[in-house]
């Protein structure tokens, strides 16, 4: 009898049961995937946003110890040939470089804002897994450097109403339309259309209006179909996108598929021509 007993409390799981077992953790490894996925997205946008922050006190320091002048935004290339424009001072911007080809940090490090907070990190979003690259195209094994633009309308060119400058803000306490809480400072870029740190769309009036609505730079879709920005008055915001931001080439035309929203959007979060 004892061993009768003790045969069947050491009976192991039948086939059956091992099987329901498996189907069981299977059903629940399916259920949590998802939601650790959602988790951790969320996580690297708060990451994320907690950079452009971040970065947007560097800005405001940088202001307050330089008589209220906006940090200099003049990192302009051409396109065609990846060189510097006419008369840029790699040594007077917030940051030089281009993103898709800096191997290092040391553009960031000369950049006028890096003094404000030494941390490179802030530079890149978490959710950027874009590599390095060649400028023959090649691709390497090393994470870009940076993910973020500054607008144009934070202290770039000299504005002329007569020229096709972009109009920007000098100082601080220039800035009023849009009113600081509403413009844009720095901008979370798409990783294939970084190049440069200057962030540049058409902005609204009649000099601009022949080009029709294109994208000059693509802001970044890589949270739940959504970007992050800072603005003049410190904040930062999640976007969300009504249609997804694909990158086909620079200057790309608007999408007509609830795209124009989006476009129209970021364009009111820039400095207008003058008399808009």
């Amino acid at each position: 009898m004892f061993g009768v007993e003790m045969r069947n409390r050491t009976r192991g799981f039948t086939l059956v049961e091992l099987l329901v077992v498996i189907a069981i953790v299977a059903l629940l490894i399916a259920i949590l995937i998802p939601a650790l996925s959602r988790a951790k997205g969320k996580a690297e946008e708060i990451v994320c946003l907690n950079n452009l922050k971040q970065l947007q006190i560097c800005a405001k320091l940088y202001s307050q110890d330089n008589d209220f002048f906006l940090p200099p935004n003049r990192n302009v290339y051409y396109i065609d040939t990846l060189g510097p424009s006419e008369g840029f001072d790699p040594n007077l911007t917030w940051c030089a470089g281009l993103a898709p080809f800096d191997k290092t940090t040391e553009n960031i490090e000369r950049g006028k804002l890096f003094c404000y907070n030494k941390s490179t990190d802030i530079y890149r979003c978490p959710s950027d897994k874009s590599r390095v690259r060649t400028k023959r195209g090649k691709f390497l094994n090393i994470r870009r450097t940076r993910s973020y633009n500054m607008s144009q309308s934070i202290n770039g060119l000299p504005y002329s109403p007569d020229s096709a400058v972009l109009p920007s803000f000098a100082k601080e306490t220039d800035i009023d339309n849009p009113l600081p809480s509403k413009l844009l400072f720095f901008v979370d870029v798409h990783e294939d259309s970084i190049l440069d740190s200057h962030f540049g769309i058409p902005p609204r009036g009649p000099l601009f209006a022949s080009l029709g609505l294109q994208w000059w730079d693509l802001p970044a879709g890589r949270h739940s179909q959504g970007g992050n920005f800072s603005f003049a008055d410190g904040h930062a915001e999640h976007w969300w996108w009504e249609a997804p931001k694909i990158f086909n080439e620079l200057g790309q035309a608007v999408r007509q598929d609830g795209e124009i929203q989006d476009f129209l959007r970021v364009q009111r979060g820039v400095k207008a021509e003058r008399g808009f």
